[in-house]
């Protein structure tokens, strides 16, 4: 599942080197999800590629019966949707290729789609607008039966669209997301067909300033086909252009990282999407100097950034080993007067102790209470686990931890354990200042 970019076997320190893990979702069960959702995205935009071409069959064989200008129009903008809908289909179809040429696979496809899809609303608009206004009219033929089909269109339409959104959302595909907008705007243009056609059969003319009621009701549907268009080529070159996932993702993601008792800082954290997928990088430093260590934490952030966040595809984690300016010691006592407990568990106090690694001198200094001191099981390594939370570098003991429980605790954080000989937190911090092991 994770592949060690940087370090040689069999794990050596790496102190004053950076390293870096790359870790993707290669494992069966996110393989299997993944796929699910690619086969759901290919179907669906197979099913809408059927479905325009039905509507476009009708729509001609309608406006060759009625002579209608707008049944003729609205059968040139479905046929656009169908161009767009098989083009979809076929990207979809390469998207999820990975070649020597593109090892990290082609899945800015579909956003380069949204890109192509806008285009085609743009086109739809400009078609409807020159048969609006500009196209010689002459009185249509209209039956019932074509008001009915055109109903139809629109109603099949607009449930498909909704169908659409909603998969494109629960799959996080920006083109079925720009298809369902897509069919919004389709339900719009066919509503003024409908209108329009309806007006002609009961011979009824009305207008406002010189236009019609149908030419009004194209001019929203025309601002609408304009301001999705624009949402969808926005959406769709900012991910060509790689920009930023946004700041709410990466503010959880960091979260995620700072959660990590072993990791002392994020330095940086980038992230990037592609298609419905997400490409995260983080520089991070660790309380640790051993690679192999390092590797096993950066797969443990792996899993929780996977758990925590959809359809992320591949996390590349940057991490070197935390250059310690300042230490923090940890000390249990027996009493707020500095009296050293030799019951690490039981310990009502704890003294958390800031020192300067440079000048070897206390910056900061603070006793806390035990959280864990009236637990009855499971005490010493609930206290462990709250200390390496609390960021704990060193932990002084008066003597040794008697459970092996809390000692792999704090061997699994990389906190050092000291053991001195003192009665009070004056004389302990002085010995550990003094002596060369801090």
């Amino acid at each position: 599942m994770s592949s060690v970019e940087q370090g040689r076997l069999p794990f050596p320190d790496f102190t004053g080197h950076a390293a870096a893990m790359e870790t993707d979702a290669n494992s069966p069960d996110k393989i299997k999800t993944r796929d699910r959702e690619s086969r759901q995205i290919q179907r669906i935009a197979a099913y809408g590629f059927l479905q325009n071409l039905a509507i476009v069959l009708m729509k001609t064989v309608l406006a060759f019966v009625s002579g209608s200008l707008v049944i003729t129009a609205s059968a040139i903008d479905s046929a656009t949707d169908s161009i767009s809908s098989l083009v979809l289909y076929l990207g979809l179809k390469l998207s999820e290729q990975k070649t020597s040429a593109f090892p990290m696979g082609l899945y800015k496809i579909e956003n380069l789609l949204s890109v192509v899809i806008a285009f085609f609303i743009f086109y739809a608009g400009f078609e409807i607008a020159h048969h609006t206004f500009f196209a010689e009219v002459t009185p249509p033929d209209i039956s019932l039966t074509a008001i009915l089909l055109i109903l139809l269109a629109a109603i099949v339409t607009l449930a498909f669209g909704q169908y659409v959104i909603a998969a494109g959302r629960r799959t996080g595909s920006p083109t079925l997301t720009a298809e369902g907008r897509h069919r919004q705007t389709d339900v719009l243009s066919t509503v003024v067909v409908l209108i329009s056609i309806t007006m002609s059969y009961f011979k009824f003319e009305a207008g406002f300033l010189g236009l019609q009621v149908d030419q009004i009701a194209t001019l929203l549907v025309l601002l609408f086909v304009g301001f999705t268009g624009w949402e969808l080529l926005r959406d769709g070159m900012r991910v060509l252009l790689d920009a930023s996932i946004d700041p709410e993702t990466l503010l959880k993601v960091r979260g995620i990282i700072e959660s990590e008792p072993m990791v002392s800082e994020v330095k940086s954290l980038v992230g990037r999407n592609a298609g419905r997928f997400r490409f995260l990088q983080a520089v991070v430093t660790m309380r640790t100097e051993n690679l192999q260590k390092a590797h096993e934490i950066s797969d443990r952030i792996e899993e929780n950034i996977q758990k925590s966040v959809p359809r992320v595809e591949r996390v590349v984690i940057h991490y070197e080993p935390h250059a310690l300016e300042h230490v923090r010691i940890a000390v249990p006592l027996a009493d707020r007067g500095g009296t050293l407990s030799r019951h690490f568990g039981d310990s009502p106090f704890f003294a958390f102790v800031q020192v300067g690694m440079r000048d070897r001198q206390v910056v900061e200094e603070e006793t806390v209470l035990n959280p864990f001191m009236d637990t009855a099981k499971g005490k010493g390594i609930q206290v462990a686990e709250w200390l390496v939370e609390k960021k704990v570098d060193r932990l002084i003991l008066a003597g040794e931890i008697r459970s092996k429980g809390p000692g792999y605790v704090f061997a699994n954080a990389g906190v050092k354990i000291l053991t001195v000989s003192a009665e009070t937190l004056e004389k302990a911090l002085s010995r550990v200042l003094q002596g060369a092991d801090l």
